[in-house]
């Protein structure tokens, strides 16, 4: 390596960030100043990746977890070779550019996840090394070692004080997850000023007691930390952290070490003074030095040598382990088939199980069938899935299961789902209670930003689970969830429909879904809508009709279907339909005739759930009331905590003799 290319390459990088950010007139340019040299070293020479093949299996991952650094990783991937111009360089956070303010899952080639939201990025990262891990122990054989790459990330004092990074590093020290280095880009502020305002830990040592291999460095010495770098790999039994000593806002007169080098726009004149002291002055705004030109050019050439001999190894493995490309191809497939694939659990009518334990069952089948399913739950295995035979522990040195104990780490959980399902060839699920759904909602909006299909199994979901009490009983759940653009929330009312429910879930190759799954025992109960399986992928369906034109459609989700049904048996003299509801939002996504032929319009309604009102009153009329619970619930035996709050049949019948 040549040090002097390697700063010199570090200033043309310095000099288009200033003239990105003027541009733009907003950004950060505290971190890329600061790490200039240290990304060019990434994409240099530490990374092994092909930019006309951004999707490439066995690329090292690099995450930016601090997202708001955007531009540099964005200047660096231009230069790299990825197919991002100069132009997208001068429309950074314009709308519509494919250089948006912070990293951009799907809009930029060469971006791994979407990042901003500190910490996220470390969790994402965990994901990926852990999925690599998964796959190699499933595919490479001692001739071929098809999966075997790295993944770094670069983090900042923002991302290792939220407590999302401190989660999942316990997780990956735990699984020694060696194949991980994360860079610490320790410059000692924040936006408040220095970090010794409310950070006072010792870093090294915190990592340490996660089972972390700690290194320190200098951020401007790239012989250093290529060492580093080679040191981390060389330890086969523990994740590595690279403390690299580093100036925020580097080069700067009057920003450089100050908090306000984060996020300040620089003014002309500070610009100027800034290329005088990195030895760009005199120079066209973007200009690019000949020698990073080339630099990234001979670059280019060695890393499309490498990425030739990885498709002529992988396809020497293919055709020595046919059985094995089988499975690679089950893996890396975006269409589900689910018929036929698996040997769908069988519930008959009146039969007694609660839709939390069918879910158990179904994951369990389903996982014969779908061998790139891995999931696992927040120390919940038993009451989230009835601790199902077919899961296989992922264990250190052990990577080859497809059940993954995360412990009490919902944050994490969410975020490792995340850098899972990115990393490719493996879907994601995962599980806790309804209403410890929140420790990892930042996972789940993220999982929604970026399109990704995980699972999300919150059992324990209304307030019939009883003696609990308020702090495990969700009420406001189903509505907070529903809020979440891009995210699915199926709440199915028995066994039958938690089999569909499942089958919903995996068929989605874009968007998130939540199953949540009742604790209670409740009934199969008949369907008298022959095409119900079909009606409810589009949210809802009819499950037993009146008897000529209905006087009123009870509208229910979940458990609460099964207490229309007995007042629909109870109040013969009525004409009343019964309509399950798992998706609201899928219901009211469909064409006007469907969504009258479920619902007649003008037709008096009662809605029930077991959750707040918020959501339903797009259903209200003079005709409609509404059982809802718009308060916490309390502790108690479950169904008289129900009554109690107006979940009762004594409650439905009221509101439907009132309407009629």
């Amino acid at each position: 390596m040549n040090t002097e290319i390697i700063n010199a390459t570090a200033s043309t990088v310095r000099s288009l960030i200033l003239d990105a950010l003027k541009e733009a007139g907003s950004g950060h340019p505290g971190l890329p100043l600061g790490c200039a040299e240290l990304g060019t070293l990434i994409y240099g020479e530490i990374l092994n990746h092909c930019p006309e093949d951004p999707q490439w299996i066995n690329r090292d991952r690099f995450v930016l977890s601090a997202g708001h650094g955007s531009i540099l990783q964005y200047i660096l991937l231009h230069l790299s070779g990825y197919k991002l111009s100069l132009e997208d360089i001068k429309r950074f956070r314009q709308l519509g550019s494919n250089t948006p303010g912070h990293p951009e899952y799907g809009t930029t080639p060469g971006i791994e996840t979407t990042t901003g939201p500190l910490g996220q990025g470390f969790g994402n990262a965990v994901g990926m090394a852990l999925a690599e891990r998964n796959l190699a122990a499933k595919f490479n054989t001692p001739e071929h070692e098809i999966i075997d790459h790295y993944t770094y990330a670069l983090a900042g004092d923002g991302d290792l004080m939220e407590g999302v990074s401190y989660e999942s590093a316990s997780l990956a020290g735990h699984l020694g997850l060696w194949k991980l280095i994360v860079f610490y880009d320790s410059n000692h502020i924040t936006i408040d000023g220095g970090t010794e305002l409310a950070f006072s830990e010792d870093v090294g040592k915190r990592f340490q007691a996660c089972n972390w291999q700690t290194l320190t460095g200098n951020a401007y010495d790239p012989d250093g930390i290529l060492r580093l770098v080679n040191e981390a790999k060389s330890n086969k039994d523990k994740p590595s952290l690279i403390i690299l000593d580093s100036i925020i806002g580097k080069g700067s007169p009057d920003y450089e070490n100050t908090s306000q080098a984060h996020g300040s726009i620089f003014s002309q004149e500070e610009i100027e003074r800034t290329k005088v002291n990195i030895g760009m002055e005199g120079n066209p705004p973007f200009y690019i030095a000949p020698e990073a030109r080339t630099y990234f050019s001979e670059k280019r050439e060695e890393w499309t040598r490498l990425y030739e001999g990885w498709l002529q190894l992988f396809k020497n493995w293919s055709s020595m382990n046919q059985e094995l490309f089988k499975s690679w191809e089950q893996h890396f497939t975006n269409d589900v088939n689910i018929s036929g694939s698996y040997i769908r659990p069988d519930y008959k009518e009146k039969e007694q199980v609660a839709t939390r334990v069918a879910g158990g069952q179904i994951v369990g089948a389903l996982m014969e069938g779908f061998p790139n399913l891995i999931g696992g739950s927040a120390d919940l295995s038993k009451p989230n899935f009835a601790q199902t035979g077919k899961f296989i522990p992922v264990e250190k040195n052990k990577y080859g299961g497809n059940y993954i104990h995360y412990g009490i780490r919902e944050h994490a959980m969410g975020a490792v789902s995340n850098g899972i399902a990115l990393h490719g060839g493996l879907r994601p699920f995962c599980g806790t209670f309804m209403t410890f759904s929140d420790y990892m909602r930042p996972t789940i909006r993220l999982a929604a930003l970026m399109n990704l299909p995980i699972i999300y199994i919150f059992t324990h979901d209304s307030v019939l689970i009883g003696a609990d009490g308020p702090t495990h009983q969700p009420v406001e759940f189903f509505a907070a969830l529903e809020a979440i653009p891009g995210l699915i929330v199926l709440r199915p009312g028995d066994a039958q429909e938690t089999v569909i429910a499942w089958e919903m879930a995996l068929a989605r190759n874009e968007g998130p879904t939540v199953l949540a799954l009742a604790r209670q025992n409740s009934d199969v109960y008949q369907k008298t809508e022959s095409h119900w399986k079909e009606s409810i992928y589009r949210g809802a369906y009819i499950v037993k009709d009146s008897f000529g034109e209905p006087e009123i459609v009870v509208i229910a989700t979940g458990s609460e279907v099964q207490l229309a049904l007995e007042v629909q048996a109870e109040l013969k003299d009525y004409r009343i339909r019964v309509v399950s509801m798992p998706s609201r939002k899928l219901f009211l996504s469909q064409d006007s005739n469907f969504r009258s032929h479920i619902i007649p319009t003008g037709t008096s309604r009662v809605v029930i759930e077991a959750g707040i009102t918020m959501g339903w009153e797009v259903f209200f009329t003079e005709k409609t009331d509404i059982i809802a619970i718009d308060r916490f619930g309390m502790s108690g035996d479950g169904r008289q905590v129900a009554n109690t709050l107006g979940i009762s049949k004594e409650n439905l019948m009221h509101k439907i003799k009132e309407l009629i």
